[in-house]
Formats: C-alpha cells, sequence, structure tokens
C-alpha cells in the first residue's frame, strides 16, 4: 500500500479563478432579506393595480372591502414602514436585541402576508400565491438567521481580563 500524502496550500496555490467567498455578517444578511421582503411587498401592491376595477375602488374610497380614511391609511403606513425600520434596526440594533427584534417581527408579519390573499379571485392564484409564497419564504430567512444567530465563543484571554476586580488603567493613569 502506499501512504497518503496530505497536500498543503503551497503545493495546492487556490487556482487564479477561485473566488474569495467570505461569510456575510448576520445584520447584513438581515437587512439584505428585508430590503428584498420590502421590495416585493410594495410591488405586489404595486402589481395589484393593475387588476381589473382596483382603481375604480380606490376612486370610490374601498380598499380590500375597508373604506379608506385616516385609520386605514395609518395602518397601511404601519404595514410598510416596519419592513422598512428592520432594515436599519437589523443594521443598528445591539445582537440580543437584534436577534429577539428580528424573530418578533418576521413571526407577526407570515400572518400578515398570508391574510393579504383572503378573498381574492382564483384568477390571480398565481400572482397571490407567487408573491405570498416569496415573501415566507423571505420571513423564514429572516427567522432563520436571527434563531441560528453565531454566538460568540469567549477565549481564555478575554475571559481573564473580564474577571479582574480591578478595571483597567493605561500607565499614565496609575
Amino acid at each position: 500500500m502506499r501512504a497518503r500524502r496530505s497536500h498543503t496550500a503551497l503545493e495546492n496555490p487556490p487556482s487564479p479563478s477561485a473566488l474569495d467567498d467570505q461569510r456575510m455578517p448576520v445584520r447584513a444578511r438581515l437587512a439584505a432579506a428585508w430590503t428584498s421582503f420590502m421590495f416585493l411587498y410594495i410591488y405586489v401592491d404595486y402589481l395589484a393595480l393593475y387588476k381589473p376595477g382596483v382603481v375604480d375602488d380606490i376612486l370610490a374610497g374601498i380598499v380590500h372591502e375597508f373604506d379608506i380614511g385616516p385609520t386605514f391609511v395609518a395602518i397601511a403606513l404601519t404595514l410598510v414602514a416596519v419592513p422598512i425600520l428592520m432594515i436599519l434596526l437589523s443594521a443598528t440594533l445591539h445582537a440580543r436585541v437584534n436577534r429577539i427584534t428580528n424573530l418578533v417581527v418576521a413571526t407577526l408579519y407570515i400572518p400578515v402576508t398570508v391574510y393579504n390573499a383572503a378573498g381574492e379571485s382564483w384568477t390571480y392564484f398565481y400572482f397571490y400565491g407567487l408573491s405570498i409564497g416569496l415573501e415566507v419564504l423571505l420571513l423564514a430567512f429572516i427567522l432563520r438567521s436571527a434563531w441560528t444567530w453565531p454566538r460568540r465563543s469567549a477565549s481564555p484571554v478575554t475571559l481573564e481580563g473580564s474577571l479582574e476586580s480591578e478595571p483597567f488603567r493605561t500607565p499614565q493613569q496609575a
């Protein structure tokens, strides 16, 4: 039998066409997913305007069985503003709060997303099926990314420094 020899990076350098595939930070993944969700959410509403009778209903003051008024407009703005704000919050909140916020908001948006198909005709099943399916997939990605947020492992040096009772002082303070 012939012994297998391990190869080092010097013996097998990466090919010049190999791409550097660095892991994207969780915050950036969440912000990108909320951005995608927000664009899809808005474009579904925009494209729904092309359905026959929708503009006539809006001009008559009705949207999806609801009268257009201050309450409807405030609720509609809130439903669009939350994903928009989640882009910023996902990029800036402290990790623990960020994780919890993403888990709660994405979970709450699943029924909101599914409700958008309530009462729609089967004629537009593919439109709503595809849009709701994509939105739910994005929300599932957000939930998975937040749920599996990597834990930081403390090195022995970090633990030793954090357990000292005396605060760190620079030589000038001593």
